[in-house]
């Protein structure tokens, strides 16, 4: 690969990614564009520009995904109910399929060889940034410093920088790492590397302490159209208003925290603390709409495929086929996911309390109902049980002839 000329490099400005921009420029003799995808991480996305510069990129691109990473992944995740080993919203395996493709939009429009990232041999998301590159062009070279070089970690990359006159964020080192988009802030490493650790007193950004959460409850209702939030509170609000909008009520309320050991892809388990406050009101609140309006077969085959589909993309196939087949069949049954859930938050909790749909609503109340009514003649369900028993008898006679 040393006939690279030019390499985008996805770049965030810290530390790790301002070492990785010299060292490529050292060890490859190559151009490095910084490419840095806004996905709601926060300040660092302003200067990333002017740090990418002064570390020595030929050019700096800041890109604004916000619109697409809401609209185009994480809602198409929300209507598939994908969750990951029963807790984990996704939020940081969303975000790297478009930050790739952004990227790979990138090496288009100047011209580079390959691309570049700062995920290490260990994680996740090295697997998830390259299977996306290639699958958008099978010919792309890829430059993983942490699998290459002979830097070891932290104290190694201080040194590198110091000695190559990098500058770099002169910020508290904080005990454990973060990544944080428009859907969730994940915390690991660290002293979170002891799953018996509590996470330190202070860590979460987007939720207060549960137990200090407002005294009084708060409920708001959200609307839905296809299985896709369009309102709170009858106000109609873009995705990105609408989850940006659920962070800040649910952060409020101590809403989203989760603490879990996980499988990761490449085989080993990892401790991961996660806050998604929007997220997981959206979850609860798609559910109970989808309680009224989807049939019970199609409900139970969709909650049998949720943890397939998010297990393709935990382990990065975004962009695979099987997983653009499977979002046809979510998406497709969502079409009557239509109406409204009532939600109260109180103390970490989210609470449905209510749900209604006024056009697609399957409960129907008169058959339903325990009072009176001419819609259900109760005498039909002796001859349901009698042939839904009729092999559990038959097994039963067997086993009581052989004088069990």
């Amino acid at each position: 690969m040393r006939d690279i000329k030019k390499v985008v490099l996805a770049y965030s400005g810290g530390l790790d990614t301002s070492v990785i921009l010299q060292w490529i420029k050292d060890e490859y003799g190559a151009e490095v564009v910084a490419y840095t995808a806004d996905v709601g991480q926060g300040d660092e996305v302003a200067e990333a520009e002017e740090k990418a510069m002064a570390t020595g990129a030929s050019q700096a691109i800041v890109d604004d995904l916000r619109a697409e990473f809401v609209s185009d992944f994480v809602f198409p995740a929300i209507r598939a109910n994908a969750i990951y080993e029963g807790y984990y919203l996704l939020g940081t395996s969303l975000a790297r399929p478009i930050i790739s493709k952004g990227m790979m939009d990138a090496v288009k429009a100047t011209g580079a060889d390959a691309i570049a990232h700062g995920a290490t041999g260990k994680g996740n998301d090295q697997v998830r940034f390259e299977l996306a590159a290639y699958a958008i062009d099978p010919s792309i070279k890829v430059i993983a410093p942490w699998r290459e070089w002979d830097l070891t970690g932290r104290a190694d990359c201080v040194a590198y920088a110091e000695k190559h006159n990098i500058p770099i964020p002169v910020t508290p080192e904080k005990p454990y790492s973060m990544d944080a988009n428009l859907l969730h802030i994940s915390y690991e490493g660290g002293v979170l590397e002891d799953p018996w650790v509590a996470p330190p007193k202070g860590m979460f950004r987007m939720t207060v302490d549960p137990w200090e959460a407002p005294d009084m409850m708060e409920t708001l209702s959200i609307e839905f159209e296809k299985g896709d939030a369009v309102a709170i509170n009858g106000v109609r609000m873009s995705p990105v208003e609408i989850l940006t909008r659920l962070n800040a009520i649910g952060g409020a309320h101590g809403v989203g925290r989760v603490d879990i050991v996980e499988n990761r892809f490449v085989g080993m388990k990892s401790r991961g603390v996660y806050e998604t406050p929007g997220g997981t009101i959206l979850h609860h609140a798609h559910r109970a709409v989808e309680s009224l309006t989807l049939d019970r077969e199609v409900t139970h085959l969709r909650d049998e495929l949720s943890p397939r589909y998010a297990e393709m993309v935990y382990n990065g196939f975004w962009y695979s086929p099987e997983r653009e087949a499977l979002q046809k069949f979510m998406d497709e049954i969502q079409q009557r996911v239509n109406g409204e859930a009532r939600i109260t938050l109180y103390k970490g909790n989210v609470i449905v309390d209510g749900r209604r749909s006024d056009s697609d609503s399957l409960y129907d109340e008169a058959t339903v109902t325990f009072e009176a009514d001419d819609v259900y003649d109760q005498a039909d369900a002796e001859g349901f049980i009698r042939l839904q028993s009729l092999r559990l008898r038959t097994f039963a006679e067997k086993r009581l002839g052989e004088g069990e």
